[in-house]
């Protein structure tokens, strides 16, 4: 079994996928994009801006073009934003050629991983809680669809959950290899 040509890492916000996604790229020797951050870069602004200004309308479509982009690249592993999965359009955009990872976590978790973060507009509010359960019950059964791994990050290190996508997305890789390209790190 060989490796996918590309990882997807979708799931709710405060699930890991940027953390997560730079590990597992250096694992596998690929290269990490996170749409979000590529969307700033090209926009000059950051998301809370992009939605005050377009609204979440204006920043899907931004993220729609952006997604269809990012899924020619090969070995690649791609952080996606919370709510990509959402268009039913960008679905075949993070299924091509690509194992598709739910990094999926408790309520609480993500409360408490995004509690102090300001660049997440959809949680700026007075219960931000609420939106989070609102947002789980919408689209965890879309996350849940379409995966093809379902990984529990709950009070695991983003080591832990690196080691064992890395077993599953390909369980035949010889933990030899594996010590081959870390002793190589350490050498170089």
């Amino acid at each position: 079994m060989s490796l996918p040509k590309r990882v997807v890492l979708v799931g709710p916000m405060g699930a890991g996928k940027s953390t997560i996604g730079r590990m597992l790229a250096k694992e596998l020797g690929y290269r990490f994009l996170d749409s979000d951050r590529i969307i700033e870069d090209r926009c000059g602004a950051n998301i809370p801006w992009i939605f005050d200004v377009e609204g979440e309308d204006g920043f899907r479509q931004r993220e729609t073009a952006m997604l269809a982009e990012l899924s020619e690249y090969p070995q690649t592993v791609l952080a996606t934003g919370g709510g990509a999965i959402m268009k039913e359009e960008n679905h075949a955009h993070l299924k091509r050629d690509a194992v598709v990872v739910y990094l999926k976590t408790s309520i609480e978790q993500q409360v408490e991983r995004t509690r102090r973060d300001r660049n997440r507009p959809l949680l700026q509010n007075d219960d931000p809680e609420a939106v989070l359960r609102n947002l789980f019950a919408i689209r965890d059964p879309v996350y849940s669809r379409l995966a093809d791994i379902v990984m529990f990050t709950d009070r695991k290190s983003p080591r832990l959950v690196v080691r064992q996508l890395v077993n599953r997305i390909n369980p035949r890789t010889p933990r030899h290899k594996r010590q081959i390209r870390k002793e190589g790190r350490n050498h170089a």
